[in-house]
């Protein structure tokens, strides 16, 4: 991971889960850090971890980006401290398990704003500086959840398929810059995700860590891949969908996720 060596990259959700494990991967490729998430002491603690042992820059940026104005927040932090910055990483993000009208509505809108509002602003912030430069990177955190609807996670699902078609968009539009943008589709992963969602009863086959998936992450984003998934049976499942009917990958998902209550 010497492609970073020596920039700075900004890592959203850091704290915790994939955020925490890309982190620590470009600290031990030479990257210095701008690390944000909500929890000020856990960013503390990881930037002092991380300083110490790959002997590299680390600021601490808390910042809630379930607050529309966070992103411009996180882009004063580090345009005051002349920070520029070649990697974004829009790792951010949290989902909510369960019947549509059963979430209250003002925590879906917050996960809008999280996964899909905060991804499209913070990109658009930190973009134009690249394509100016004509380098830079971006990697967004999407989901295996983004190819197809999932009942009982269907605006989770929606909001990572935003980011997917997002970062394959893009990918094409600033590649003539010099800019390289792309999508993480991890499947089941070890991570704070489903205590947040409310998944942890469901079962979780071929769970992987943390640390593999953020490094699939940022290999294909050095290799210039629009987007990569995370796991060989997760490709082998999305290769297979492509021949079956999406009204029945949709039922197979919701015997899988419906609610215990609704059994």
């Amino acid at each position: 991971m010497d492609t970073w060596r020596g920039k700075w990259a900004l890592v959203t959700g850091a704290s915790a889960g994939i955020g925490k494990a890309l982190a620590a991967e470009l600290a031990a490729g030479g990257a210095n850090l701008v690390l944000t998430a909500r929890r000020r002491d856990r960013l503390e603690q990881l930037a002092s971890e991380l300083s110490s042992k790959h002997g590299v820059r680390a600021e601490v940026c808390p910042a809630d980006l379930g607050a529309p104005g966070a992103p411009q927040g996180i882009f004063d932090f580090t345009a005051s401290r002349g920070i520029e910055v070649d990697m974004l990483v829009n790792n951010a993000g949290f989902g909510a398990s369960g019947e549509f009208t059963a979430t209250p509505v003002e925590r879906s809108l917050e996960m809008v704003q999280v996964n899909c509002a905060a991804v499209t602003h913070l990109t658009y912030l930190y973009l134009a500086g690249m394509i100016a430069r004509r380098r830079g990177y971006v990697l967004i955190l999407a989901s295996t959840a983004a190819f197809q609807g999932v009942p009982y996670l269907s605006l989770y699902a929606a909001t990572k398929a935003f980011d997917l078609l997002l970062a394959e968009g893009l990918a094409v539009e600033v590649r003539q810059y010099g800019v390289r943008i792309c999508a993480l589709c991890p499947g089941q992963t070890e991570s704070e995700f489903h205590q947040v969602a409310g998944t942890t009863d469901h079962k979780r086959p071929g769970e992987e860590s943390a640390e593999k998936v953020a490094h699939v992450g940022l290999a294909a984003l050095a290799k210039g891949r629009s987007f990569v998934i995370s796991g060989a049976m997760n490709n082998l499942a999305n290769f297979g969908e492509r021949f079956i009917p999406r009204s029945v990958i949709a039922s197979a998902a919701a015997k899988m996720y419906r609610p215990k209550s609704l059994r």
